[in-house]
This record gives C-alpha cells, structure tokens and sequence, in this order.
C-alpha cells in the first residue's frame, strides 16, 4: 500500500501569529454554531527551537510493512527512472538504511507500521541541487528534518508528528538536522512582535555563514531557520525566516525589523488607560453578561465602541 503523503508546507511568522490568535480566545460555538471569543483570555508564550533551513530540494523516504519503502518529492512518488536529483536513486541504494531508521522510530513512539505510513522527511542537498549556498558545495547529502510525520492508513484519522530524536547514518550520508546548531526563542503571543527582531537577527547569522556547512567543511552563506513549537499531541507550529542573499533576484518574504522602544511606549500606555479589569468590565456591559448574554463576535463593533468611550 503506497501513496503521496502530504508534505507539510511552512509558513510565516505571521501565519502561526494569526492561528494562535484564532484558537487561544476560542471558547466555543454559540447556539447558532457561530464561534465565541473571550478576548479577556491571556495568549500563551511558547518556546519555539530553530533548526537550519537548508537550501535544496524537499526528500521523504516513506515505508509501511504492507507496502514497504518508496520515495517522495513534495508532491509525487518518484522512482530511479522518474527521479528528483537522483533522491529515488539513493533511496533505493540506501534502502535498508531507510528501513532500519523507520522501523527504529516506530518502535521508539509506537506506531503500528501495519496500520500507518511514516514519512522521514529531509532536505536533499549538495552539488548540483541548488546554487549560491555553501550546502551546495557538499556531496550530496540527506538531512532529516526534526520531525517525522506518522499517517494512518484510514484517513479519516488524523496524521501527526514525532520527533526524530537526533537519528541518523552519518557513513550514508544522512544526517540530521537537530544534530547541528539549533536556536530557542520564546514568543509571548500577546506581543509577538517584540520577537521579531531576535528572529532577524538569528535568521541574518545562519545567512552569514551557514553552520551546518562550516561543521562539514565548507564556508559561506546560508539559507535561514525553521522555528518548531511541538506539542505532545503530535500537533506542532511552525514557521520559517528566510535571509535574501540565497535567492539571487527572486523575491524572498522576509520579517521586517520593528521599534521596540515604540512597541513599549504603546504597551505602557495601553496597560494605563486599559487595564483588564476595564476591559472586561466593558465586556460585561457590552454583551449584557450579567444576565446571561454572551459573546457574539457580530457585536465586535459596539465592544470596540465601548472601549474607546471609556479610554476617551
């Protein structure tokens, strides 16, 4: 039984901004099964680990004791005659490795390989995958990403992630990533954006001089990072920060370093003429509280009214 396995696409610092803020006030669904917000609610600070994004080509090795191993570019099975700079290729010379290392981590998290799919998923590097970088002037090379993704055969269930725990085969040429400099942040997603100049400036040291390059022998510049927040669920949030000097002229979506002393300024204000009690006060006469009303995210308007009134 093989099948393309969805690859997990990354997206910005925003995005995850964004999705933390859609389910850290959710509280529920109204009678009408519209969503119910408390703004009131604190958005948690989570530690995100960043591991270097290297510049080259998405690799999976996928396996399962009904179908066995195959390989995956992002979005195809491949093959030796199909190939994706020659990632199927090494697969198939590599393939008890492969086995070896996913049977390993079946065992270490207990899925049932009967029953589900893992995809080992890396980054397909070295000479002639990609330009600029200094990965790409390396052997061919697979770096296993931090977390494997575990995919049931009904899909009805949900796929979820486990972490790699440092695995690798440094004589095949398959490293992983976690294994080589990391990076730690926490971002406290009431005020996110004070976060972003730290991402900068890791982002700009990796693009500098890539790390995991100079470790194996090589100087030069390098790609970014990717932050991971990972839950014990399985769940995770991710983002990545990108430099520039890799792309060439291709645009690159990029942070923008931000004014923390005026980010400051407005929160010291904002603490002074909304403070929560006020807020939530607002909240309970806007939304009728005391008398069993509830939150209706329609009336957003009049709870926005109300605030600046008071603050007024």
């Amino acid at each position: 039984m093989k099948r393309c396995i969805a690859a997990a696409e990354i997206g910005q610092f925003r995005d995850v901004v964004a999705n933390i803020n859609r389910t850290a006030n959710f509280v529920g669904l109204d009678e009408n099964g519209k969503a119910i917000y408390d703004p009131s609610i604190k958005k948690p600070v989570l530690t995100f680990t960043g591991t270097v994004k290297l510049h080259g080509t998405f690799a999976a090795a996928c396996y399962n004791e009904v179908g066995g191993l195959w390989a995956q570019s992002k979005n195809d099975i491949i093959t030796p005659a199909k190939d994706n700079a020659g990632w199927a290729f090494f697969v198939e010379t590599k393939k008890d490795v492969f086995v070896r290392i996913i049977k390993s981590l079946a065992q270490m998290h207990n899925v049932d390989l009967t029953q589900n799919n893992i995809m080992l998923c890396s980054e397909w590097v070295g000479l002639g995958i990609q330009k600029t970088v200094a990965i790409s002037k390396l052997e061919k090379s697979a770096f296993i990403f931090k977390h494997a993704k575990v995919s049931p055969f009904d899909q009805e269930k949900t796929s979820y992630w486990i972490d790699t725990n440092g695995i690798d085969s440094i004589e095949d040429k398959i490293y992983n990533i976690a294994n080589f400099k990391t990076f730690s942040i926490d971002v406290d997603f009431d005020v996110p954006q004070l976060s972003q100049n730290k991402i900068i400036e890791m982002t700009i040291e990796v693009e500098n001089e890539c790390p995991v390059a100079k470790e194996l022998g090589e100087v030069g510049i390098g790609e970014g990072i990717v932050f991971t927040n990972a839950s014990p669920d399985g769940s995770r949030h991710i983002f990545k920060s990108k430099g520039e000097k890799h792309a060439g002229k291709s645009k690159v979506k990029t942070l923008k370093v931000v004014d923390d002393e005026k980010i400051n300024k407005i929160i010291e204000i904002a603490e002074q003429v909304t403070p929560n009690w006020r807020l939530e006060q607002m909240i309970t006469e806007t939304f009728d509280i005391i008398n069993g009303g509830t939150i209706d995210r329609a009336r957003l308007g009049d709870y926005i009214k109300a605030v600046i009134n008071d603050v007024i």
